[in-house]
């Protein structure tokens, strides 16, 4: 007989919760963050070290003399780490939660490098994740890294190729219409009609029948004139679509005017 619900619904109420501090870095983002870091930086690996682990206290480790820490702290603490190290000064190069990075009180003293990533780490939990260092002497207190993000990225889409079964994606030529695609037209407002003498209905494209494939739900093949008409419904939906973005990211948008002073 298997536990009930309301077992399981008890005991998981005794379970750690995990946050944001229990973000334990899958290893290939680490390699990642850690190469480019010791490439801009010129770090030898043999000096990196990793005082962050769970039930580990980064304030009684024992940092050798030329050490550069390169790890993912405690986001709820990361000011009163960046602190900690500047105040001693031990070099690093930390993870940070994007959009707050710059909120701590020794933000003016340290550089920001800002990705354009979000990591889904070990525990599950998905952040938008930068970087704050000590390492740059040339008073820069806030960059943005395309590069790095770059890396981060097609490493995150590597593991997520690995752990997500990838569903193909077809697309169809000019001459054949779906449903799928007249859904598209509907949603931004572009109306298509296709008269019976214009087209027949297809199961499956030639290409699609040598690999075994098929429409799904089946489509059209188009006359010539029909696939003109398709053509321009595709260029109205298209630009529709764009207006419709520009719109709703103006709509969601607060412009803060400076002030006199």
């Amino acid at each position: 007989m298997g536990k009930s619900k309301t077992y399981e619904e008890f005991v998981e109420k005794f379970k750690p919760k995990r946050t944001t501090d229990d973000c334990m870095t899958p290893p290939e983002i680490y390699e990642v963050v850690k190469d480019w870091a010791c490439g801009r930086y010129q770090i030898d690996p043999a000096v990196i070290v990793r005082p962050f682990w769970p039930g580990g206290d980064y304030e009684q480790f024992d940092y050798p003399e030329g050490c550069v820490v390169i790890d993912n702290p405690p986001f709820s603490i990361l000011a009163k780490i960046c602190e900690f190290y500047l105040d001693r000064n031990i070099k690093f190069f930390l993870f940070a939660p994007s959009l707050t990075c710059l909120s701590g009180k020794s933000s003016m003293r340290i550089n920001h490098i800002i990705c354009d990533t979000a990591i889904e780490y070990e525990n599950g939990a998905r952040v938008r994740t930068s970087f704050v260092t000590n390492l740059d002497e040339d008073g820069t207190v806030m960059e943005s890294a395309p590069a790095l993000s770059l890396w981060i990225n097609e490493a995150v889409d590597e593991l997520h190729k690995r752990k997500t079964k990838k569903i193909p994606k077809y697309g169809y030529p000019g001459h054949v219409l779906t449903a799928a695609r007249m859904q598209y037209y509907a949603k931004h407002g572009v109306e298509l009609k296709i008269n019976r003498k214009d087209c027949v209905r297809i199961p499956a494209m030639d290409a699609q029948r040598k690999k075994g494939k098929s429409i799904f739900g089946g489509g059209l093949l188009l006359s010539d004139k029909a696939a003109a008409e398709r053509a321009a419904a595709e260029r109205a939906a298209a630009e529709r679509a764009a207006a419709e973005r520009a719109a709703a990211e103006r709509a969601h948008t607060i412009v803060w005017e400076l002030s006199e002073r």
